[in-house]
């Protein structure tokens, strides 16, 4: 079990915790590979987590809960409400948490397999649902699965378009509203 104090040191843990597992992944990062990015020894990474389950799954706790809310906030909308809400809610979750979805994104799989995630799988199926308008329909879940799956990929790096002239960098509002726009052109979602 984790301690519940919180120190500098433990920000720094997670911080490179971060960094390490968005560059070589969860599988890839050792404890000890944390430990010598933040300059403490392995005993007293473990003064602070009780493991690198410990530590991501504190890490991602914030995006989870912020998961979730969204997750009942679409449940108790109806039919014709439900698609909208999910392009701006997902949109918005994926802005908010780009360190995190970095984090869980080559990995997701092997993840969602841990204790701490055990909710997210149904979560995601939801979200796909209500991406999907609650159609049945194979080209509306299609639809979905293409706003699901790449919203993540656009908010994992900084945005900058241009191959043959200086690259132009789009604004956090700026892609929000594109990708709200593109998402709800993919779902031809009408009104959005």
């Amino acid at each position: 079990m984790s301690r519940s104090t919180r120190s500098g040191t433990r920000g720094e843990i997670l911080d490179a915790a971060a960094r390490l597992f968005a560059a070589t992944g969860f599988k890839g990062t050792s404890l000890q590979d944390i430990a010598g990015e933040v300059g403490c020894s392995k005993a007293a990474l473990l003064y602070h987590f009780d493991g690198k389950d410990a530590i991501l799954a504190e890490l991602l706790a914030p995006a989870v809960e912020a998961f979730a809310t969204l997750d009942a906030r679409l449940a108790g909308l109806g039919d014709d409400d439900v698609q909208l809400a999910a392009v701006e809610g997902y949109v918005d979750l994926v802005m908010r948490f780009r360190r995190e979805v970095t984090v869980l994104y080559d990995d997701i799989p092997a993840l969602l397999q841990r204790p701490a995630f055990a909710g997210v799988q149904g979560m995601s199926d939801r979200l796909l649902d209500a991406l999907a308008a609650r159609s049945p329909a194979p080209a509306a879940r299609v639809a979905a699965l293409m706003v699901l799956s790449s919203v993540p990929v656009i908010c994992m790096e900084p945005i900058e378009i241009g191959v043959r002239t200086e690259p132009i960098v789009i604004g956090d509002d700026e892609l929000r509203s594109i990708l709200t726009r593109s998402a709800a052109r993919t779902l031809d979602l009408r009104g959005a």
